[in-house]
């Protein structure tokens, strides 16, 4: 086993297994891209079976450029960020047991072409979620345990979407709705009468009969801890399914906690997006196996007013 810096290394070591550096940074100095470059060559020249990182798509476009003519199977560990690539296990844990099979050369698990993907920052300033492909690597095919790619967002009805705001509305009353990131819940924001961030995670305070109020804008964690009882609305990442633990990490454990867990839960998604999942399940990965399993299960995804479809969550 080899290990890529003084980190892994240590890792290692606790573990009981051998290992040693095989490129280390230059001390005092912020590392960059080149290094992680470095660093991947480096480890592959070592003739590892599998190279495992971690990161987003970034790091992932920087692994695909020091391996554009060396075949070596690798497999993103998640970090929470949003990641549209398709070479990213759905969680750390799924990450060990993909490598742990892949070692074992079971004769079930082969290799698949996945997509090397980024936001694309021309659409987002636009207003609009959308992905560029960079390229593919090579990764372990390991149903349910390494994500799909982000699919780009669906197209929504006036009438779909303005459903969902009117059922969200009759559901808070008067209340705070914290309303997580992406292109379903600003275009179900626009239809409640409010312009919220396309990326961000904001607090909305809604009264019948009135426009709704921002109380806050790109809220992190100690602010959603701050306002006092809320609902909390999300919508899946599109083609992945991931509601919770890949872009909207404001909304911790503890938030949800304190929200209420699954009751005060609301899923937002039309019938189109919700069929770009071919039947997979819903996916958390919030870093708390606890709060995992307490939401796991069958529950109610709003795709209209008053029109809802039960729907599984699994962490």
């Amino acid at each position: 086993m080899t290990a890529a810096g003084p980190l892994g290394a240590d890792s290692v070591a606790a573990a009981g297994l051998a290992g040693r550096v095989v490129y280390a940074a230059g001390a005092g100095r912020d590392t960059s891209a080149e290094d992680t470059a470095a660093a991947v060559r480096a480890v592959v020249a070592e003739g590892v079976d599998l190279l495992l990182f971690a990161g987003g798509d970034g790091t992932a476009r920087d692994v695909l450029g020091a391996l554009r003519d060396v075949p070596c199977p690798v497999l993103g560990i998640p970090t929470g960020v949003k990641m549209h690539s398709a070479v990213f296990a759905i969680s750390p844990r799924a990450a060990g047991e993909v490598a742990a099979a892949w070692l074992a050369r079971s004769s079930t698990v082969r290799l698949r072409d996945a997509e090397v993907m980024d936001r694309d920052e021309d659409a987002l300033s636009r207003g609009r979620v959308a992905s560029q492909l960079f390229g593919w690597l090579r990764v372990p095919d390991v149903p349910a345990r390494v994500q799909q790619r982000k699919t780009g967002s669906t197209a929504t009805t006036p009438e779909a979407v303005g459903g969902i705001a009117t059922d969200v509305a009759e559901r808070v009353g008067d209340g705070l709705l914290v309303l997580g990131p992406g292109s379903t819940t600003r275009a179900v924001a626009a239809g409640l009468g409010a312009d919220v961030s396309l990326t961000g995670v904001d607090v909305l305070r809604l009264r019948p009969g009135h426009r709704p109020r921002i109380v806050a804008r790109d809220a992190g964690e100690d602010t959603l801890l701050s306002v006092g009882p809320a609902w909390i609305a999300l919508s899946p990442i599109g083609g992945q399914g991931f509601l919770l633990g890949r872009g909207n990490q404001q909304i911790s454990p503890r938030v949800l906690r304190a929200a209420g867990g699954r009751e005060r839960l609301l899923v937002l998604c039309t019938e189109q997006k919700l069929a770009t999942l071919g039947g997979r399940p819903l996916l958390l990965d919030t870093g708390d196996d606890a709060l995992n399993a307490e939401l796991s299960g069958h529950l109610p995804v709003i795709t209209g007013r008053r029109r809802t479809s039960l729907y599984r969550l699994v962490g």
